[in-house]
């Protein structure tokens, strides 16, 4: 049997959801793994697979059974346009490898030390989604150890050879609330975004693109939340342009900046973008990656001391992953200004992908009372959003903690075609357990 530690393990990720396994053990190659799902099968044990821990949906966080780490999965080869990569290379690692080869791996989640396997399970995204899209568009192939001790690559072309009905689907630019149902949909599509429910992926073969030759960025700050949403609409077409981020007032107050609101943008080339309305001598341009990095770590930070905030507090992270299509950017911050402010009574902070009108929510609550009520005005959101034409989860995957929106977001039979899928792969409801259906078993 692979490496293994004496448990049980107490285990939470990054949010702070709580976990624990039986046993956790550590695989070292697929003929380990396939040998441990063998067992687990025939034994009925859970397998939740645990990546990085960096997830914010406790889908890596165990409730029993064995935890099972992709760590030493650690294949790492950059082509031409192309590298293979195992589910435990870092993410930074990748991003490293390709920059030194004049490549880049287009999906930059906020957290880096995320692992490649939990990147795919989530179909994670970050901020340069905006002109790339989310870690489904970038993935060539995928290599999946499943419950029967198969390990099968499912390169991109492979179709399904069984019927999967089309499911309506989110007008967002971004989605990771379930299964991607299309009929005659590939193989390997179907993997990513489905939060180790189905299969475990050991390696990946990712995309890579040439390096830009230039980059600008920018933290331009605003004098008002809406000055700066009429700059969001007139740049969103700027061509090259690949990042716009949003940060409200309590935000930058929470990184020691005192203005109303700021826009981080990214553009290949040269920035050109008109400055109306904006703060522009408070504001911050750069070309050197050093100073990029810079920026990048000025708006990563904010999720960092926001745990940090929330965890003082002795409570899980509470916040949203709710996206609606572009165009109703201006009108979902206004939703969530009206709703929050009437009903939450506790502070917030807003920010993200406002390119993609993707705006996160985090709040602090410290005590039960405080939790509880904001979890329901959290959730309380979740109906209109999709009457928007929106997704109630947009990168971080539902996993366990927000599971119950499944059924906010698609109709009984939707969600049984799903589970007809799961079934289909994983007979016995035994990876994962908990994930996107919220059941512990539930054949």
């Amino acid at each position: 049997m692979p490496a293994r530690q004496s448990t049980p393990l107490e285990i939470t990720d990054v949010s702070g959801y709580p976990g624990h396994a039986d046993q956790v053990f550590s695989p070292r190659d697929e003929e380990e793994l396939a040998a441990l799902l063998v067992r687990a099968s025939e034994e009925r044990i859970p397998v939740t697979t645990m990546g990085a821990m960096t997830g914010l949906a406790g889908g890596a966080a165990p409730q029993g059974g064995w935890g099972v780490t992709m760590a030493r999965f650690r294949r790492l080869e950059i082509q031409a346009g192309r590298a293979r990569v195992g589910a435990g290379v870092l993410l930074k690692e990748v991003q490293a490898a390709a920059a030194a080869a004049a490549q880049f791996y287009a999906p930059d989640p906020t957290e880096n030390t995320s692992s490649i396997g939990g990147n795919i399970a989530a179909n994670a995204s970050g901020s340069r989604s905006f002109l790339y899209g989310a870690t489904r568009r970038h993935v060539l192939a995928v290599q999946v150890a499943f419950m029967d001790g198969r390990i099968v690559e499912y390169r991109h072309g492979q179709k399904l050879d069984f019927d999967v009905p089309q499911i309506p689907l989110p007008q967002t630019t971004k989605h990771s609330a379930g299964y991607r149902l299309t009929p005659r949909m590939d193989f390997a599509d179907l993997f990513v975004g489905s939060e180790g429910t189905l299969g475990i992926v050991t390696e990946a073969e990712l995309q890579l693109l040439p390096a830009p030759n230039r980059i600008m960025a920018g933290v331009v700050f605003f004098p008002s939340e809406e000055t700066a949403i009429d700059a969001v609409e007139r740049w969103r077409p700027a061509p090259g342009l690949r990042m716009l981020e949003y940060l409200d007032r309590a935000s930058l107050q929470m990184m020691d900046e005192h203005f109303n609101a700021a826009v981080i943008v990214e553009q290949e080339g040269e920035i050109d973008l008109d400055m109306n309305g904006a703060l522009e001598n408070d504001s911050w341009f750069a070309t050197s990656p050093a100073d990029r990095e810079r920026f990048r770590r000025f708006r990563h930070g904010l999720g960092e001391r926001a745990n940090l905030r929330i965890r003082q507090g002795g409570y899980m992270k509470l916040g949203t992953d709710y996206a609606v299509p572009r165009d109703r950017a201006r009108q979902v911050l206004e939703l969530y200004r009206g709703t929050l402010d009437r009903d939450l009574k506790l502070p917030y902070v807003i920010y993200g992908h406002i390119g993609d009108a993707h705006l996160h929510i985090n709040t602090f609550p410290s005590s039960k009372p405080e939790f509880d009520r904001a979890k329901g005005v959290l959730d309380g959101l979740a109906y209109p959003i999709v009457a928007m034409g929106g997704t109630v989860g947009a990168e971080h995957g539902l996993g366990k903690r927000k599971a119950h929106l499944l059924s906010v977001q698609y109709k009984p039979d939707t969600i049984e075609a799903m589970r007809a899928v799961k079934r289909r792969f994983d007979p016995h409801w035994l990876l994962g357990q908990g994930n996107l259906f919220g059941e512990r078993n539930s054949v």
